[in-house]
């Protein structure tokens, strides 16, 4: 029996045989389409979801598990564990970490840690594999905590999208309502930036934007040769498996993934997004 659990929320959708090595627990969000309910990445998987995405007249909405269901997930997790970590999508992007915190104070006799992660995606996932891989080493549930906290300003996602529709209907652009207005001729270049979706650039096509991403890339790993990279998509397989390649030939990553994004996340940035997760190891 492991001592320390991890949990993450859906959006982190790491690949399943991650989750499974790691022992990592996932509480998935929630998706309202129309008059049914989902539960990401149980109910409904990435390429249904996309599929009739691209011919849906309604576009899904999402919302975070409740505290008392955050509650029940965390209760059972600790029948297993000691002490847990929640490693979460940013709060600036959903309001997951308020139903985690609620859930904690409902629960005063189970030691759990909450962390904000800034990120979302493998920028989450890669936080939440480094220190189930901690705990896994033994290490103590304080010093698993001090990594995971440690980590988040280290983490980086930066990605394509074909459309700011989809960010700015969900509510979720942030910074990159600026580039609304030239929409229809861009492709918006984005990344993470203190838990906000923000842009980076607004090339005129998805190449430029996929060689400019990969430059910028380049320039913030320089001197860092141990890098954990993930690439990650939105129904864009063919755009993910030309970048894994010219990933793996120019940066030599110590782990380079794939992954899918999760129908919660792709209901906020739609079909075609592609993009980059890193850590420096």
């Amino acid at each position: 029996m492991s001592n320390i659990a991890i949990i993450v929320d859906s959006t982190a959708y790491i690949p399943e045989e991650l989750i499974k090595k790691y022992k990592v627990h996932v509480i998935p969000q929630i998706l309202h389409w129309e008059e049914y309910n989902f539960l990401d990445g149980i109910d409904i998987k990435p390429t249904d979801f996309f599929q009739r995405l691209q011919v849906a007249s309604v576009i899904p909405t999402t919302s975070q598990p409740s505290a008392g269901e955050f509650a029940d997930f965390v209760k059972e997790v600790s029948k297993k564990a000691d002490s847990i970590l929640a490693i979460l999508i940013s709060d600036k992007l959903s309001g997951t970490l308020d139903s985690a915190y609620s859930a904690k104070d409902m629960l005063p006799g189970i030691q759990i840690e909450i962390v904000d992660s800034m990120s979302t995606s493998m920028g989450l996932g890669w936080i939440a594999l480094a220190s189930a891989k901690a705990a896994d080493q033994g290490k103590p549930f304080e010093q698993v905590v001090k990594l995971a906290k440690s980590l988040v300003p280290k983490s980086r996602m930066i990605f394509v999208v074909d459309t700011l529709e989809y960010l700015h209907k969900g509510g979720r652009i942030g910074g990159a309502k600026r580039l609304m207005g030239a929409v229809l001729s861009v492709k918006p270049l984005l990344h993470l930036q203190d838990g906000r979706i923000e842009p980076l650039a607004s090339p005129r096509t998805k190449q430029k934007a996929i060689t400019q991403m990969l430059d910028i890339i380049e320039d913030e790993i320089k001197g860092n040769e141990n890098v954990r990279m993930a690439v990650i998509n939105a129904l864009a397989q063919e755009d993910a498996a030309n970048l894994m390649e010219v990933i793996q030939r120019r940066f030599n990553p110590i782990e380079l993934i794939k992954a899918d994004m999760s129908p919660v996340i792709g209901t906020h940035v739609g079909p075609g997004t592609v993009g980059v997760a890193w850590l420096p190891d």
